[in-house]
């Protein structure tokens, strides 16, 4: 579950540009287990982003600012836009 909040806060910040990125490579340093009933707050940082590539680190963190995971992503942008879900928008739109 660390993996996924942190996945997921990854997969926001680098499609943040209006590009479609997706994960090249991740990873993810468990520094102590979360424990039930508290909560976590994921906070991603664009560290580099370069031509297609980018790299984003996540810190995973209890609201007292415990740092629970420590989370590395590597991006890729494959389209130049983000495209809607709405086919019919989609169509309109060209």
């Amino acid at each position: 579950m660390l993996f996924t909040l942190a996945d997921t806060a990854f997969g926001y910040a680098c499609n943040a540009h209006g590009q479609t990125a997706v994960a090249q490579a991740a990873g993810i340093d468990f520094i102590r287990p979360g424990r039930i009933g508290e909560r976590l707050v994921a906070v991603a940082e664009e560290r580099v982003r370069a031509g297609r590539s980018g790299v984003y680190d996540v810190t995973v963190a209890t609201e007292a600012g415990d740092t629970v995971a420590l989370f590395r992503g590597r991006s890729r942008v494959v389209s130049a836009g983000l495209q809607s879900r709405d086919p019919q928008a989609d169509a309109e739109s060209r």
